[in-house]
């Protein structure tokens, strides 16, 4: 019943921008922390940016100045604004959200979108 669907991945070339949307739906009582990570071919699932609900940040130190990521509150949605993109940064990039639903409000768990494929050309 609650779905974080992500939008905005695509090709761009080295040094290029995107920036990635996603949206938490359902029946979705409150949300702390939202964030993304992404996953490259034969690597691990790495944190690249979180957002605590009061607007604390966090960020991989690769990606520290050239990306930023953003919350909207009232659209429950959780953005990443990714400047100077590198070509290994190449990946598919999800986005996850700790949150509480309406039928169970002080249990807060984890739930990951689909995932968005980002890729940057040399």
């Amino acid at each position: 019943q609650v779905q974080l669907v992500e939008s905005g991945g695509g090709l761009v070339q080295a040094g290029g921008s995107l920036r990635l949307s996603c949206v938490a739906s359902g029946s979705i009582f409150s949300i702390g922390s939202m964030g993304w990570y992404r996953q490259g071919p034969g690597k691990e699932r790495e944190l690249v940016a979180s957002i605590a609900n009061g607007g604390t940040t966090n960020y991989a130190d690769s990606v520290k100045g050239r990306f930023t990521v953003s919350r909207d509150n009232a659209k429950n949605t959780v953005y990443l604004q990714m400047n100077s993109l590198k070509p290994e940064e190449s990946a598919v990039y999800y986005c996850n959200a700790l949150l509480s639903r309406i039928g169970d409000r002080y249990e807060y768990k984890t739930y990951w979108g689909q995932g968005t494929q980002v890729t940057v050309s040399p």
